[in-house]
């Protein structure tokens, strides 16, 4: 089930984080209101904002439960507590965000290649702190890795030009590959986030539970489902029904 984490300092509200699995449902926007909704409370409770995303730069700040829930963008923040800020992924790198000092403040990210160039991590990063946020820990999710990862060599050049040569890397084909991993290393580090956990990134084309992907694959199995990585700040103030804030 979902690999999850509860992140706590001294004087701050605890903040929980999630990364889903195959077996904890499927997140894709466009699922049935109702299931989804009851597959999003399973998961973590609290009036949820989730995205349409368009492997873009645009983050919107959640200020109330349900804020911009299914705008389109691929980060979310918010530094109201019980609120739950989402991104659906199934290859893409998911990036939560938590402050360390300075205001509360949490956040989540949806970072594709595209997304990864057009700076939404950074963009989230500097969202936060427009919020009040200080330092800030960060958690990569589950994404596919490198060795599974074939990328048009024009592409990576790119990439390696926007974010170094650690992101070149090779399939187990030997063709060349794109390593996501370091590439959102690299931007959280740029933007001066020091505390980077990729305990979590998990590779979503190879892990496997009693023989079964562990994960939804776009890339390596064209799936249509996604999982979620969701992260609140404090507790919410009662749990909504199954469905409640759930409607995109």
């Amino acid at each position: 089930m979902a690999l999850r984490a509860t992140f706590e300092s001294p004087g701050r509200q605890p903040v929980s984080l999630a990364f889903s699995e195959a077996a904890d449902g499927d997140f894709a926007i466009d699922s049935e209101a109702g299931v989804l909704g009851r597959t999003r409370q399973r998961l973590m409770a609290g009036p949820w904002t989730a995205l349409r995303q368009v492997h873009g730069d645009r983050v919107m700040i959640v200020d109330a439960p349900g804020d911009h829930l299914g705008a389109e963008g691929d980060g979310l923040v918010t530094s109201v507590p019980g609120v739950v800020v989402a991104v659906q992924s199934a290859d893409c790198v998911p990036v939560l965000f938590a402050s360390v000092d300075g205001a509360e403040v949490v956040a989540a990210a949806h970072a594709g290649w595209r997304g990864l160039y057009e700076g939404i991590i950074e963009r989230t990063v500097e969202s936060m702190r427009e919020l009040g946020a200080g330092a800030i820990r960060a958690w990569i999710g589950p994404c596919i890795s490198a060795p599974h990862y074939e990328f048009s060599e024009a592409d990576l050049t790119t990439m390696a030009f926007r974010f170094g040569p650690e992101v070149i890397a090779a399939t187990v084909a030997s063709r060349p590959a794109l390593d996501v991993v370091a590439a959102a290393r690299v931007a959280l580090a740029g933007v001066g986030v020091d505390e980077i956990s990729d305990e979590f990134a998990w590779c979503t084309a190879t892990s496997t539970v009693n023989g079964e992907p562990q994960f939804a694959s776009h890339r390596s199995r064209a799936e249509a489902r996604r999982q979620a990585a969701a992260i609140r700040l404090g507790v919410p103030e009662a749990t909504p029904a199954p469905g409640d804030h759930d409607t995109a």
